[in-house]
């Protein structure tokens, strides 16, 4: 461990108040959320280009063979159209799935800079909030 020097000591007498802390403790959350969204966002994205493979697996395999598609944990062996509409249902519900938690993510993103404004404008060099 070293000690400071005596000009690196930041001391704005910038006290710490009630709603101050709340301020802190919403961030520390939002930031936490946001985190968990990011992954799961990975996630679905892998997901996603996994389906966008199996689609055109889908469409150079012939008409007449039987496919086996992932359902949950198991693999079941269906017709090629119907492979290809339950890919097509699959897409749509990922892309909704993926476009909901996007849009919570942004919104969470904007909470966190609101919250960041505040924080900075009262606490300044004293407080980080960056990773």
């Amino acid at each position: 461990m070293r000690m400071l020097a005596q000009e690196d000591e930041v001391d704005d007498g910038a006290e710490v108040t009630w709603e101050d802390q709340q301020h802190i403790n919403s961030f520390s959350k939002l930031n936490t959320r946001l985190k968990s969204l990011e992954d799961k966002i990975g996630g679905l994205k892998q997901e996603k280009e996994a389906l966008d493979d199996l689609s055109t697996e889908l469409e150079l395999a012939d008409e007449d063979q039987v496919v086996m598609y992932r359902v949950g944990e198991a693999f079941l062996h269906i017709p090629h159209a119907r492979a290809m509409k339950r890919l097509e249902r699959d897409q749509s519900q990922l892309d909704k799935e993926l476009s909901n938690l996007v849009s919570s993510a942004e919104g969470i993103e904007k909470q966190m800079k609101d919250l960041k404004v505040t924080l900075y404008a009262k606490f300044g060099s004293a407080i980080n909030l960056d990773e």
